[in-house]
Protein backbone atom coordinates (compact mmCIF):
# COMPACT_ATOMS: atom_id res chain seq x y z
CA UNK A 1 0.00 0.00 0.00
CA UNK A 2 1.05 3.40 -1.04
CA UNK A 3 0.96 6.13 1.62
CA UNK A 4 -0.93 9.38 1.16
CA UNK A 5 0.19 12.94 2.32
CA UNK A 6 -2.13 12.38 5.03
CA UNK A 7 -0.76 9.14 6.46
CA UNK A 8 2.90 10.95 6.17
CA UNK A 9 1.98 13.57 8.06
CA UNK A 10 0.32 11.67 11.32
CA UNK A 11 3.48 9.01 10.65
CA UNK A 12 6.05 11.83 10.95
CA UNK A 13 3.74 13.89 13.51
CA UNK A 14 3.94 17.04 11.61
CA UNK A 15 1.28 18.94 9.53
CA UNK A 16 0.64 18.13 5.52
CA UNK A 17 2.41 21.69 4.96
CA UNK A 18 5.18 20.35 6.13
CA UNK A 19 5.24 17.05 4.17
CA UNK A 20 4.87 19.29 0.74
CA UNK A 21 7.61 21.50 1.93
CA UNK A 22 10.16 18.66 2.70
CA UNK A 23 9.10 17.30 -1.00
CA UNK A 24 10.10 20.45 -2.65
CA UNK A 25 12.85 21.56 -0.23
CA UNK A 26 14.22 18.99 1.67
CA UNK A 27 13.98 15.78 -1.27
CA UNK A 28 11.18 13.39 0.51
CA UNK A 29 10.75 10.61 -1.33
CA UNK A 30 7.53 11.24 -3.72
CA UNK A 31 5.76 9.87 -6.72
CA UNK A 32 2.97 11.52 -8.59
CA UNK A 33 0.01 9.02 -9.09
CA UNK A 34 -2.70 11.00 -10.92
CA UNK A 35 -1.85 13.70 -9.73
CA UNK A 36 -1.48 13.24 -6.11
CA UNK A 37 1.52 12.03 -4.31
CA UNK A 38 2.19 9.14 -2.84
CA UNK A 39 5.24 7.49 -1.07
CA UNK A 40 6.86 4.32 -0.38
CA UNK A 41 6.75 3.15 3.21
CA UNK A 42 10.82 2.31 2.92
CA UNK A 43 11.71 5.13 1.25
CA UNK A 44 9.82 7.38 4.27
CA UNK A 45 11.84 5.68 6.71
CA UNK A 46 15.06 5.75 4.93
CA UNK A 47 14.88 9.46 4.62
CA UNK A 48 13.89 9.91 8.30
CA UNK A 49 16.37 8.30 9.91
CA UNK A 50 19.28 10.16 7.40
CA UNK A 51 17.29 13.19 8.65
CA UNK A 52 16.95 12.63 12.35
CA UNK A 53 12.99 13.01 12.08
CA UNK A 54 11.19 10.99 14.34
CA UNK A 55 8.63 9.24 13.44
CA UNK A 56 5.85 7.21 14.58
CA UNK A 57 6.79 2.77 15.16
CA UNK A 58 3.61 2.53 13.02
CA UNK A 59 6.26 3.87 10.30
CA UNK A 60 7.71 -0.02 10.69
CA UNK A 61 5.11 -1.73 11.77
CA UNK A 62 1.73 -0.76 9.45
CA UNK A 63 -0.70 -3.12 8.49
CA UNK A 64 1.40 -4.96 5.67
CA UNK A 65 4.47 -5.08 8.05
CA UNK A 66 2.63 -6.46 11.18
CA UNK A 67 6.10 -7.53 12.97
CA UNK A 68 6.90 -5.94 16.47
CA UNK A 69 10.02 -4.66 17.03
CA UNK A 70 10.44 -6.50 19.30
CA UNK A 71 10.40 -9.74 17.88
CA UNK A 72 13.65 -12.06 18.12
CA UNK A 73 14.21 -12.14 14.91
CA UNK A 74 14.00 -8.55 14.43
CA UNK A 75 16.86 -8.37 17.32
CA UNK A 76 19.55 -5.62 16.26
CA UNK A 77 22.11 -7.75 18.94
CA UNK A 78 21.71 -10.81 17.05
CA UNK A 79 22.23 -9.24 13.54
CA UNK A 80 25.31 -7.53 14.88
CA UNK A 81 26.62 -11.03 15.85
CA UNK A 82 25.90 -12.56 12.91
CA UNK A 83 27.51 -10.03 10.70
CA UNK A 84 30.25 -8.92 13.03
CA UNK A 85 32.40 -6.21 13.85
CA UNK A 86 35.74 -5.20 12.08
CA UNK A 87 38.53 -2.67 12.74
CA UNK A 88 40.79 -1.01 10.30
CA UNK A 89 39.05 -2.02 7.38
CA UNK A 90 40.94 -0.64 4.58
CA UNK A 91 39.52 1.93 1.75
CA UNK A 92 40.39 4.68 -0.65
CA UNK A 93 36.92 6.06 -1.74
CA UNK A 94 33.45 5.06 -1.60
CA UNK A 95 33.75 2.00 -4.09
CA UNK A 96 36.25 0.62 -2.05
CA UNK A 97 34.54 0.95 0.90
CA UNK A 98 31.36 -0.80 -0.40
CA UNK A 99 33.71 -3.46 -2.26
CA UNK A 100 35.61 -4.36 1.35
CA UNK A 101 32.70 -4.24 3.41
CA UNK A 102 30.95 -6.94 1.23
CA UNK A 103 33.90 -8.98 1.54
CA UNK A 104 33.35 -8.96 5.06
CA UNK A 105 29.46 -9.93 4.99
CA UNK A 106 28.54 -13.40 5.77
CA UNK A 107 27.04 -14.56 3.17
CA UNK A 108 25.93 -17.36 1.08
CA UNK A 109 28.56 -19.28 -0.83
CA UNK A 110 26.67 -18.84 -3.99
CA UNK A 111 26.37 -15.00 -3.46
CA UNK A 112 28.93 -13.30 -5.97
CA UNK A 113 30.10 -10.34 -4.18
CA UNK A 114 31.01 -8.67 -7.06
CA UNK A 115 27.75 -8.10 -7.94
CA UNK A 116 26.81 -7.92 -4.50
CA UNK A 117 29.11 -4.98 -4.49
CA UNK A 118 27.48 -3.10 -7.93
CA UNK A 119 23.73 -3.68 -6.33
CA UNK A 120 25.31 -1.88 -3.11
CA UNK A 121 27.21 0.84 -5.41
CA UNK A 122 23.76 1.45 -7.42
CA UNK A 123 21.69 2.27 -3.99
CA UNK A 124 24.39 4.43 -2.89
CA UNK A 125 23.79 6.21 -7.03
CA UNK A 126 20.34 6.43 -5.87
CA UNK A 127 21.34 8.67 -2.72
CA UNK A 128 23.70 8.55 -0.11
CA UNK A 129 23.33 5.66 2.92
CA UNK A 130 25.73 8.35 4.60
CA UNK A 131 23.35 9.69 7.66
CA UNK A 132 25.66 12.06 8.91
CA UNK A 133 28.63 12.62 12.24
CA UNK A 134 30.55 10.28 10.15
CA UNK A 135 28.04 6.80 9.83
CA UNK A 136 26.80 5.23 6.69
CA UNK A 137 24.48 2.35 6.00
CA UNK A 138 24.87 0.81 3.05
CA UNK A 139 21.66 -1.39 2.37
CA UNK A 140 19.82 -2.81 -0.82
CA UNK A 141 16.07 -1.96 -1.33
CA UNK A 142 15.73 -5.32 -2.86
CA UNK A 143 16.40 -7.90 0.31
CA UNK A 144 16.11 -11.16 -1.90
CA UNK A 145 19.33 -10.45 -3.89
CA UNK A 146 21.61 -11.52 -1.24
CA UNK A 147 19.73 -15.13 -0.33
CA UNK A 148 20.29 -14.40 3.42
CA UNK A 149 18.28 -17.10 6.03
CA UNK A 150 18.72 -14.04 8.73
CA UNK A 151 18.70 -10.55 9.01
CA UNK A 152 22.53 -9.34 9.30
CA UNK A 153 24.35 -6.20 9.98
CA UNK A 154 27.99 -6.03 9.94
CA UNK A 155 29.96 -2.94 11.33
CA UNK A 156 32.82 -1.72 10.45
CA UNK A 157 35.41 0.55 11.53
CA UNK A 158 37.20 2.55 8.37
CA UNK A 159 41.09 2.85 8.77
CA UNK A 160 40.74 6.67 7.17
CA UNK A 161 37.43 8.36 6.94
CA UNK A 162 35.90 8.71 3.16
CA UNK A 163 33.56 10.58 1.27
CA UNK A 164 30.46 9.42 1.20
CA UNK A 165 28.12 12.59 0.30
CA UNK A 166 26.84 12.89 3.65
CA UNK A 167 23.74 15.04 4.38
CA UNK A 168 26.28 16.95 6.97
CA UNK A 169 29.23 16.85 4.61
CA UNK A 170 31.80 14.78 6.82
CA UNK A 171 33.27 12.16 5.65
CA UNK A 172 32.53 8.28 6.89
CA UNK A 173 34.59 6.37 9.45
CA UNK A 174 31.71 3.62 10.84
CA UNK A 175 29.84 2.07 8.09
CA UNK A 176 27.00 -0.38 9.25
CA UNK A 177 25.95 -3.02 6.29
CA UNK A 178 22.62 -4.44 6.69
CA UNK A 179 21.19 -7.48 4.56
CA UNK A 180 18.22 -9.03 5.50
CA UNK A 181 15.69 -11.67 4.28
CA UNK A 182 12.33 -9.30 4.03
CA UNK A 183 10.86 -6.21 3.74
CA UNK A 184 9.90 -6.65 7.34
CA UNK A 185 13.15 -7.19 9.01
CA UNK A 186 15.24 -4.54 6.86
CA UNK A 187 12.46 -2.23 8.27
CA UNK A 188 12.45 -3.39 11.78
CA UNK A 189 16.74 -3.29 12.13
CA UNK A 190 16.89 0.31 10.10
CA UNK A 191 14.41 1.14 12.67
CA UNK A 192 16.42 -0.31 15.39
CA UNK A 193 19.48 0.95 14.68
CA UNK A 194 18.57 4.42 14.35
CA UNK A 195 16.80 4.28 17.97
CA UNK A 196 20.60 3.29 18.86
CA UNK A 197 22.04 5.61 17.09
CA UNK A 198 20.22 8.21 19.13
CA UNK A 199 21.68 7.23 22.31
CA UNK A 200 24.90 9.25 23.50
CA UNK A 201 26.45 6.35 25.25
CA UNK A 202 26.07 4.30 21.91
CA UNK A 203 27.47 7.42 19.97
CA UNK A 204 30.33 7.60 22.11
CA UNK A 205 31.36 3.65 22.31
CA UNK A 206 31.43 4.03 18.27
CA UNK A 207 33.38 7.09 18.18
CA UNK A 208 36.19 5.55 20.73
CA UNK A 209 35.48 2.55 18.64
CA UNK A 210 34.60 -0.11 21.41
CA UNK A 211 34.79 -3.24 21.60
CA UNK A 212 32.61 -5.99 20.16
CA UNK A 213 31.23 -7.06 23.64
CA UNK A 214 30.69 -3.42 25.10
CA UNK A 215 29.05 -2.06 22.05
CA UNK A 216 26.85 -5.52 22.34
CA UNK A 217 26.43 -5.10 26.23
CA UNK A 218 24.85 -0.83 25.36
CA UNK A 219 22.80 -2.84 22.17
CA UNK A 220 21.54 -5.10 24.61
CA UNK A 221 20.87 -2.59 27.59
CA UNK A 222 18.41 0.11 24.57
CA UNK A 223 16.64 -3.05 23.22
CA UNK A 224 15.59 -4.25 26.31
CA UNK A 225 14.00 -0.44 26.89
CA UNK A 226 12.38 -1.04 23.31
CA UNK A 227 8.39 -1.56 24.51
CA UNK A 228 6.43 -4.34 22.31
CA UNK A 229 5.10 -1.63 20.75
CA UNK A 230 7.77 -0.06 19.12
CA UNK A 231 9.64 3.44 19.76
CA UNK A 232 7.37 5.42 21.93
CA UNK A 233 5.54 8.48 19.43
CA UNK A 234 7.49 11.48 19.72
CA UNK A 235 5.95 15.02 19.65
Amino acid sequence: MKLTIRDVSYLLNVSPRTIYKWISEEDLPAYRIKERFRFNRVDVLEWATAKKIPFSPELVHGPEFGQPLSKPANSLVQALEAGGVHYNVPNHDKVAVIKAVVARLPLPSDVDRDFASQVLLAREDLGSTAIGDGIAIPHTRNPLVFHVEQPIVTLCFLESPVDFSSVDGLPVHTVFAIVCPTINSHLALLSRLAYALKDATFRQLIKARASREDLLTQLRRLESKIPDSGESKKT
